[in-house]
């Protein structure tokens, strides 16, 4: 179990908060129980450390006070939204006999002893967390799922999860998958066209083209290269000379 040192905080304005903050000091408060809230700072170093460490959320701390230890469970942590630094902490005092509810992170080991995904399955997990209700003096830091002989279709609920006495998952009435390990999945690529047909296009297109504009046509020429006068169509009227002029 993890400890930090704080102490007994007495502001109560904004200012007096900013500047513990200034201070490199976080503000907290200490809830649940029969005992009055309490407002305690720690510093902003120590506590972040211990945010960075895995699942912080489900972890149970002792504080200690000014000289008195308690048991507390962090609960909602505030960030800076420009530098990510936390500025504010709700921890929840443990009371021996009452029972709380929240999210236990889901592990998974032995990945490559699960001959399914040796195959070249892949773990498709369902849910990362599952929410539990259990007593604060046993809340357990995570839920462990051994894949070792897991084949490929096989689902893994809450029911192969061996959970400590008292602690219960909140859904029930029916045993919820957890993770499966799936078949692989198989990327076909688009047929790509026949040759036959692109050729076929390429020689439509061409004859297309003929007879279009950007073709000239020659005239034909005489054996002394002038130009043969055309000949004249059938059924048109001859070219008429100009009658001779009277004197």
């Amino acid at each position: 179990m993890n400890s930090i040192e704080a102490s007994v905080r007495n502001t109560n304005t904004k200012g007096e908060v900013n500047s513990l903050r200034q201070k490199g000091e976080v503000p907290a408060i200490i809830y649940g129980g029969t005992e009055e809230n309490q407002k305690i700072h720690l510093s902003k170093k120590h506590l972040k450390s211990l945010i960075d460490q895995e699942n912080f959320l489900s972890n149970l701390i002792n504080i200690n006070v000014d000289g008195k230890t308690i048991n507390v469970l962090p609960r909602e942590v505030s960030y800076d939204p420009i530098s990510d630094d936390p500025i504010h902490i709700d921890f929840l005092r443990i009371v021996k006999g009452a029972k709380i509810v929240l999210e236990i992170p889901v592990r998974f080991i032995n990945n490559e002893k699960s001959p399914g995904l040796k195959r070249g399955g892949v773990l498709n997990i369902v849910r990362r967390n599952v929410e539990l209700k259990c007593p604060t003096e046993n809340i357990p830091t995570e839920l462990v799922v051994d894949l070792d002989g897991l084949d490929i279709g096989t689902s893994i609920k809450i029911s192969s999860i061996q959970l400590d006495e008292n602690v219960k998952p909140t859904i029930q009435g029916r045993d919820f998958v957890i993770a499966t390990v799936a078949a692989p999945t198989v990327f076909k690529e688009p047929e790509k066209p026949a040759e036959e047909e692109a050729t076929a296009e390429g020689t439509e297109g061409a004859e297309g083209t003929e007879g279009t504009e950007g073709t000239v046509t020659v005239p034909p020429t005489t054996e002394d290269g002038g130009e043969k006068a055309p000949v004249e169509d059938k059924g048109k009227t001859k070219e008429q000379k100009a009658p001779p002029e009277k004197k």
